[in-house]
């Protein structure tokens, strides 16, 4: 009796021995409640891309005392991993021997779609089997679960998203920036971003053209700033600039990213403009291109303002002005104010202090406003505003500002007695010269007499 209850006690350690030591098993990730192990063997590639696929090997294995047949594996995928359209994520073993090694369970493949837009990362996939052991109503069923691990790298790119500008001046210095975007999943480091003008036309100046750029994470933007200038001889047009950006990947590989990025040299110039003459009331202006790039359809005009008024056009087309070149535009231009701007003046006269009416080409103080239109390199009319100091004498625009009745009264006086004198000297001249002839006849009659006696 008592070897009996011994022999049971001993049978009822081994039952729990066995229950704790399967138990176990399942706890380290091995489906083994029925005796069924499957592992992940093999990740191709070893770490998933995003937007690219991944192929998954299992081995399934039977390491228990009972035979299995009708071994239904099943596939689960979750963010960012999807099925894929033709390939199956279930899979059939019909039969599994007990007791088999590490070379004799079944090999499945499974091949699944990681997401484009996945981040760097590590996702679980839950792998599903049911298998029967058994046959006939004594058959049993056994499901069971288990979840692997799959490794994601992210994508490397980056991109140029936007230049700063559009156009440059020619020979003028101007900063040039380019940002910089990592649009991949996974963080880039050591880039190198340069760029070259292949005519030479637009180069770096206080620096070289490469920056550097040690870590940029993903959806991360950075500006990258050059110092530029175009060639004071550059045609206007359109450049291209070639851009390239180098970086190291997942696996410190250099990677080159090349683009193209369009820059127009040439633009807007500025004009000088002058008093250069004036007669009877029309005035002359130059007009000089004092900027680095050509002009054309050049229109000066005078428009209306306070002060002035302008007989006749306002406006005249001096055509297309090259830089540094200069051409002429006159206008007939009268002040509608009179001298010190008290007394208000009919059109084309002014009044000074006695209450005379003098001419009026300008009595006004004020500068002249003109105006520039021209066409630009890039087909956009541009408008300058410019103002010019006018000055006159006797009615007229000159250098010195406007002269009253005293200044035109006085040379008025002037020439008359500079006519005086000029007739006076002439009239003296002729006493003079008749003085000398009658003389000099005087003298030859009374020497004739003398001559005769003889």
């Amino acid at each position: 009796m008592r070897r009996f209850s011994l022999l049971m006690i001993l049978l009822i350690l081994l039952s729990v021995i066995s229950l704790g030591a399967g138990t176990a098993l399942g706890s380290n990730g091995n489906i083994d409640s029925s005796s069924l192990r499957v592992n992940l063997t093999n990740q191709n590639p070893d770490a998933a891309r995003p937007g690219e696929p991944v192929e998954l090997t299992l081995s399934v294995q039977n390491v228990g005392n009972k035979d299995l047949k009708d071994i239904i594996v099943t596939v689960e995928p979750e963010y960012p991993f999807t099925g894929i359209s033709g390939e199956s994520l279930k899979k059939t073993v019909s039969y599994l021997n007990a007791r088999q090694d590490d070379n004799d369970g079944a090999v499945l493949k499974f091949k699944l779609m990681t997401d484009s837009n996945s981040s760097e990362g590590t996702y679980d996939i839950d792998i599903t089997t049911t298998s029967k052991s058994g046959s006939g109503s004594s058959a049993t069923t056994y499901t069971t679960t288990k979840t692997i691990q799959l490794e994601v790298r992210g994508k490397e790119y980056a991109q140029i998203v936007t230049i700063n500008k559009a156009n440059i001046d020619i020979a003028k210095e101007e900063t040039l920036e380019f940002i910089i975007t990592n649009t991949g999943t996974s963080p880039l480091k050591n880039m190198v971003v340069s760029w070259k003008e292949p005519k030479g036309v637009i180069l770096p100046v206080y620096s070289d053209n490469t920056r550097y750029i040690k870590y940029l994470k993903a959806d991360q933007s950075v500006n990258v700033a050059y110092s530029v200038m175009a060639d004071v001889n550059a045609a206007p047009g359109l450049y291209t600039l070639d851009v390239n950006l180098s970086f190291e990947d997942y696996e410190s590989n250099e990677k080159n990213i090349q683009t193209t990025a369009g820059l127009f040299v040439g633009g807007e110039t500025d004009f000088d403009v002058a008093f250069s003459e004036s007669d009877a009331g029309e005035i002359s202006l130059s007009v000089a291109n004092v900027g680095n790039n050509m002009a054309y359809s050049v229109k000066v005009s005078v428009p209306k303002q306070d002060g002035y008024r302008v007989s006749g056009s306002s406006s005249t087309i001096v055509g297309n002005l090259e830089k540094g070149d200069y051409t002429i535009a006159s206008f007939n231009v009268a002040s509608t104010q009179a001298a010190g701007g008290s007394a208000e003046a009919k059109p084309g006269t002014a009044k000074t202090g006695a209450g005379e009416n003098i001419a009026s080409a300008s009595m006004n103080s004020n500068p002249l406003k003109i105006q520039i239109e021209y066409t630009d390199a890039k087909g956009e009319r541009i408008t300058v505003d410019k103002e010019v100091e006018l000055e006159t004498t006797s009615g007229n625009m000159t250098a010195q500002g406007a002269t009253g009745n005293n200044g035109g009264l006085s040379s008025y006086l002037l020439y008359i007695v500079l006519i005086v004198l000029a007739g006076g000297a002439f009239v003296y001249r002729k006493k003079i010269q008749e003085k000398i002839q009658a003389r000099k006849e005087k003298q030859s009659g009374s020497k004739k007499p003398e001559n005769r006696d003889n």
